[in-house]
Protein backbone atom coordinates (compact mmCIF):
# COMPACT_ATOMS: atom_id res chain seq x y z
CA UNK A 1 0.00 0.00 0.00
CA UNK A 2 1.35 3.39 -0.97
CA UNK A 3 1.71 6.28 1.45
CA UNK A 4 -1.05 8.12 -0.43
CA UNK A 5 -3.44 5.15 -0.15
CA UNK A 6 -2.71 4.83 3.56
CA UNK A 7 -3.37 8.55 4.11
CA UNK A 8 -6.65 8.31 2.18
CA UNK A 9 -7.71 5.28 4.22
CA UNK A 10 -6.83 7.05 7.49
CA UNK A 11 -8.74 10.14 6.36
CA UNK A 12 -11.82 8.05 5.53
CA UNK A 13 -11.58 6.30 8.92
CA UNK A 14 -11.35 9.67 10.71
CA UNK A 15 -14.39 10.90 8.80
CA UNK A 16 -16.38 7.77 9.75
CA UNK A 17 -15.33 8.27 13.38
CA UNK A 18 -16.48 11.91 13.35
CA UNK A 19 -19.88 10.97 11.88
CA UNK A 20 -20.35 7.99 14.22
CA UNK A 21 -19.41 10.08 17.25
CA UNK A 22 -21.70 12.94 16.23
CA UNK A 23 -24.54 10.50 15.71
CA UNK A 24 -23.93 8.82 19.08
CA UNK A 25 -23.75 12.13 20.90
CA UNK A 26 -26.92 13.39 19.18
CA UNK A 27 -28.80 10.20 20.03
CA UNK A 28 -27.70 10.44 23.68
CA UNK A 29 -28.03 14.17 24.31
CA UNK A 30 -29.66 15.79 21.28
CA UNK A 31 -28.18 17.78 18.43
CA UNK A 32 -27.59 20.84 20.63
CA UNK A 33 -24.91 18.81 22.43
CA UNK A 34 -23.03 18.21 19.17
CA UNK A 35 -20.32 20.83 18.88
CA UNK A 36 -16.97 20.69 17.15
CA UNK A 37 -15.26 21.19 20.50
CA UNK A 38 -17.09 18.25 22.06
CA UNK A 39 -16.52 16.07 19.02
CA UNK A 40 -12.82 16.91 19.00
CA UNK A 41 -12.57 15.95 22.67
CA UNK A 42 -14.42 12.66 22.17
CA UNK A 43 -12.45 11.49 19.16
CA UNK A 44 -9.18 12.89 20.53
CA UNK A 45 -8.34 15.04 17.52
CA UNK A 46 -8.04 18.81 17.34
CA UNK A 47 -10.83 21.02 16.04
CA UNK A 48 -8.76 21.90 12.96
CA UNK A 49 -8.71 18.18 12.09
CA UNK A 50 -12.53 18.16 12.24
CA UNK A 51 -12.64 21.24 10.04
CA UNK A 52 -10.39 19.52 7.51
CA UNK A 53 -13.25 17.01 7.03
CA UNK A 54 -16.34 19.15 7.59
CA UNK A 55 -16.80 22.91 7.47
CA UNK A 56 -19.00 22.76 10.53
CA UNK A 57 -21.93 21.14 12.28
CA UNK A 58 -24.23 21.62 9.29
CA UNK A 59 -22.08 19.37 7.11
CA UNK A 60 -21.83 16.80 9.90
CA UNK A 61 -25.63 16.76 10.14
CA UNK A 62 -25.72 16.25 6.37
CA UNK A 63 -23.32 13.31 6.60
CA UNK A 64 -25.46 11.71 9.32
CA UNK A 65 -28.55 12.29 7.17
CA UNK A 66 -26.99 10.56 4.16
CA UNK A 67 -25.97 7.61 6.31
CA UNK A 68 -29.47 7.49 7.77
CA UNK A 69 -31.10 7.61 4.34
CA UNK A 70 -29.12 4.55 3.31
CA UNK A 71 -30.13 2.72 6.49
CA UNK A 72 -33.78 3.70 6.16
CA UNK A 73 -33.92 2.53 2.54
CA UNK A 74 -32.42 -0.81 3.54
CA UNK A 75 -34.90 -1.21 6.41
CA UNK A 76 -37.88 -0.43 4.18
CA UNK A 77 -36.69 -2.79 1.46
CA UNK A 78 -36.02 -5.59 3.92
CA UNK A 79 -39.48 -5.21 5.45
CA UNK A 80 -41.33 -5.02 2.14
CA UNK A 81 -39.42 -7.89 0.54
CA UNK A 82 -40.55 -10.19 3.35
CA UNK A 83 -44.23 -9.26 2.88
CA UNK A 84 -46.65 -11.10 0.63
CA UNK A 85 -49.09 -9.03 -1.40
CA UNK A 86 -49.60 -5.27 -1.90
CA UNK A 87 -51.44 -4.63 1.37
CA UNK A 88 -48.86 -6.49 3.42
CA UNK A 89 -46.03 -4.65 1.63
CA UNK A 90 -47.55 -1.21 2.25
CA UNK A 91 -48.21 -2.08 5.90
CA UNK A 92 -44.64 -3.37 6.26
CA UNK A 93 -43.33 -0.17 4.66
CA UNK A 94 -45.30 2.00 7.10
CA UNK A 95 -44.17 0.00 10.12
CA UNK A 96 -40.53 -0.05 8.99
CA UNK A 97 -40.54 3.71 8.42
CA UNK A 98 -42.15 4.47 11.78
CA UNK A 99 -39.88 2.00 13.56
CA UNK A 100 -36.81 3.59 11.97
CA UNK A 101 -37.95 7.06 13.09
CA UNK A 102 -38.61 5.84 16.64
CA UNK A 103 -35.33 3.90 16.99
CA UNK A 104 -33.15 6.65 15.46
CA UNK A 105 -34.58 10.02 16.52
CA UNK A 106 -31.39 12.03 15.99
CA UNK A 107 -30.81 10.49 12.58
CA UNK A 108 -34.45 11.11 11.68
CA UNK A 109 -34.03 14.74 12.72
CA UNK A 110 -30.89 15.02 10.60
CA UNK A 111 -32.81 13.62 7.65
CA UNK A 112 -36.03 15.59 7.91
CA UNK A 113 -35.92 18.33 10.53
CA UNK A 114 -32.46 19.93 10.58
CA UNK A 115 -30.50 21.85 7.97
CA UNK A 116 -27.74 19.55 6.78
CA UNK A 117 -27.11 21.56 3.65
CA UNK A 118 -28.63 18.85 1.44
CA UNK A 119 -30.86 19.41 -1.56
CA UNK A 120 -34.16 17.53 -1.52
CA UNK A 121 -36.31 16.99 -4.61
CA UNK A 122 -33.74 18.70 -6.84
CA UNK A 123 -31.44 17.67 -9.67
CA UNK A 124 -28.49 17.73 -7.29
CA UNK A 125 -30.18 15.69 -4.56
CA UNK A 126 -27.58 13.25 -3.20
CA UNK A 127 -28.04 9.64 -4.30
CA UNK A 128 -28.77 8.23 -0.80
CA UNK A 129 -31.74 10.59 -0.48
CA UNK A 130 -33.02 9.66 -3.94
CA UNK A 131 -32.64 6.00 -3.07
CA UNK A 132 -34.58 6.38 0.19
CA UNK A 133 -37.45 7.91 -1.76
CA UNK A 134 -37.13 5.15 -4.37
CA UNK A 135 -37.44 2.55 -1.60
CA UNK A 136 -40.84 4.02 -0.74
CA UNK A 137 -41.87 4.42 -4.37
CA UNK A 138 -41.07 0.79 -5.22
CA UNK A 139 -43.89 -0.38 -2.97
CA UNK A 140 -46.28 2.55 -3.21
CA UNK A 141 -46.20 2.64 -7.01
CA UNK A 142 -48.40 -0.45 -7.15
CA UNK A 143 -51.10 1.02 -4.89
CA UNK A 144 -51.27 4.63 -6.07
CA UNK A 145 -54.45 4.06 -8.07
CA UNK A 146 -55.49 4.75 -11.62
CA UNK A 147 -54.66 8.23 -12.86
CA UNK A 148 -52.56 9.04 -9.78
CA UNK A 149 -48.92 9.86 -10.36
CA UNK A 150 -46.95 7.32 -8.28
CA UNK A 151 -44.34 9.89 -7.21
CA UNK A 152 -47.01 12.30 -6.01
CA UNK A 153 -48.80 9.50 -4.16
CA UNK A 154 -45.51 8.50 -2.54
CA UNK A 155 -44.95 12.09 -1.39
CA UNK A 156 -48.42 12.21 0.22
CA UNK A 157 -48.02 8.82 1.90
CA UNK A 158 -44.54 9.79 3.10
CA UNK A 159 -45.91 13.08 4.46
CA UNK A 160 -48.54 11.13 6.41
CA UNK A 161 -45.87 8.81 7.82
CA UNK A 162 -43.68 11.77 8.72
CA UNK A 163 -46.59 13.40 10.52
CA UNK A 164 -47.27 10.23 12.48
CA UNK A 165 -43.60 9.83 13.37
CA UNK A 166 -43.22 13.44 14.45
CA UNK A 167 -46.47 13.67 16.42
CA UNK A 168 -45.86 10.33 18.12
CA UNK A 169 -42.38 11.32 19.19
CA UNK A 170 -43.66 14.64 20.52
CA UNK A 171 -46.19 12.77 22.68
CA UNK A 172 -49.13 14.28 20.80
CA UNK A 173 -50.66 10.90 19.90
CA UNK A 174 -51.73 8.06 22.14
CA UNK A 175 -49.14 5.26 21.90
CA UNK A 176 -51.76 2.51 22.14
CA UNK A 177 -53.30 3.71 18.85
CA UNK A 178 -50.11 3.31 16.81
CA UNK A 179 -51.20 0.13 15.04
CA UNK A 180 -54.76 1.31 14.25
CA UNK A 181 -53.23 4.47 12.74
CA UNK A 182 -51.07 2.38 10.40
CA UNK A 183 -54.07 0.26 9.42
CA UNK A 184 -56.20 3.37 8.76
CA UNK A 185 -53.46 4.98 6.71
CA UNK A 186 -53.02 1.87 4.57
CA UNK A 187 -56.78 1.28 4.19
CA UNK A 188 -57.66 4.88 3.28
CA UNK A 189 -54.73 5.95 1.13
CA UNK A 190 -53.64 2.85 -0.72
CA UNK A 191 -55.75 1.38 -3.53
CA UNK A 192 -55.69 -2.31 -2.67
Amino acid sequence: MSVQERKERERAERERLIVATARELAEQQGWDAVTTRRLAERIEYSQPVLYSHFRGKREIIGAVALQGATEMAAAVRAATSAADGPRARVTALARAYLDFAARNPAVYDALFQLDGGLAYAQEDTPEPLKDAFAALLETLDEVAGDGVHPGLFTEVFWAALHGLATLTRAGRLLPEDAEPRVELLVDRLAVL
